[in-house]
C-alpha cells in the first residue's frame, strides 16, 4: 500500500468518524501523513500527537494485523506529543 492509498483510507475513516485533534504519522523516508481539521495531507506538518512508525507497520496496523500496544512495547511505534491522543486512533485507522 502506498502512502497515497494509506492517506485515502484515513480520509474515508475521517468522513465516518471526524476527530478534533491533529495527528502526524511519520514514516521516515516514506514521508508523513498529517490529519488536521478533517483533512488528510501528505505533509510533514506540526501536530498534537506524532506517531513514528514504518509504512509497512502502519499498513499492518490499519489492517488489524499489528496490535498497537504490542507494537509500542517492542518499539515498532513511538509516540511524541500528547500520548493520550494516540489511544483515540482506533477510530481513524480502522
Amino acid at each position: 500500500m502506498t502512502m497515497d492509498e494509506i492517506a485515502a483510507k484515513m480520509a474515508r475513516g475521517l468522513q465516518k468518524r471526524p476527530i478534533e485533534d491533529s495527528y502526524k504519522f511519520d514514516c521516515g523516508e516514506d514521508g508523513a501523513i498529517t490529519l488536521r481539521d478533517g483533512a488528510v495531507t501528505l505533509a510533514d506538518e506540526p501536530a498534537d500527537c506524532t506517531i513514528h512508525i514504518s509504512r509497512e507497520n502502519l499498513v499492518k496496523l490499519m489492517a488489524g494485523d499489528l496490535n498497537p500496544m504490542t507494537a509500542f512495547a517492542f518499539g515498532k511505534i513511538k509516540v511524541s506529543g500528547d500520548m493520550s491522543l494516540a489511544l483515540k486512533l482506533g477510530k481513524v485507522l480502522g
